[in-house]
């Protein structure tokens, strides 16, 4: 009986290129831990070391018949899991760029459409607030405002002196101020 566990790394790799499970095992039982401790070390998150280790194996196994090891399968193995650290990390900043740039986008769209919502909460408050003001003084403070007419073209256009339109649109725009502060305290 064979105790593969003795063989050397070059005759383990000859077996593992001919398909032997054994051998593989043998190479897995003798790498993993160091070169996972080697990953945590780098990465320092358990999981992803180990899946980057599991995936190095996978990969040596699918590979097996085509592998050519130049120096010694351990120094195979550690370049091998360093590229694959450095992958993982490049891979991981581009995905945490975007995520950021994602999030800061989903963001700024809030804050625009928020904007947007309490602006128009904001106008729906005031044509509500100058829609309870009595009826003439209504109609002064619209033609003041929606209309930008002066106090006297104003007084003129509805036989009334200036100093009445002046005093009922300062009206209006204190009766405004006195119910828009509480409801915009509200909305804001």
């Amino acid at each position: 009986m064979l105790s593969y566990s003795s063989f050397s790394d070059v005759e383990l790799l000859e077996l593992l290129k001919s398909e032997d499970t054994a051998a593989y095992t043998v190479i897995y039982n003798r790498y993993f831990h160091p070169l996972f401790i080697h990953a945590l070390q780098k990465l320092n998150d358990k999981e992803e070391a180990q899946d980057i280790v599991h995936e190095l194996f996978a990969q040596l196994w699918n590979k097996r018949s085509d592998i050519q090891i130049h120096t010694n399968l351990a120094a195979y193995l550690y370049s091998s899991i360093r590229n694959k650290i450095l992958d993982h990390i490049s891979k991981k900043q581009v995905r945490d760029k975007y995520v950021d740039s994602l999030q800061g986008f989903l963001n700024s769209d809030y804050n625009i459409t928020d904007h947007r919502i309490r602006e128009k909460q904001l106008a729906a408050l005031i044509e509500k607030g100058i829609g309870q003001l009595p009826s003439k003084m209504r109609e002064i403070f619209e033609l003041s405002r929606k209309k930008s007419l002066s106090h006297k073209q104003i007084a003129a256009q509805l036989n009334l002196s200036e100093q009445t339109v002046k005093k009922q649109v300062n009206n209006a725009l204190r009766i405004l101020r006195t119910k828009l502060g509480t409801m915009l305290f509200l909305v804001v």
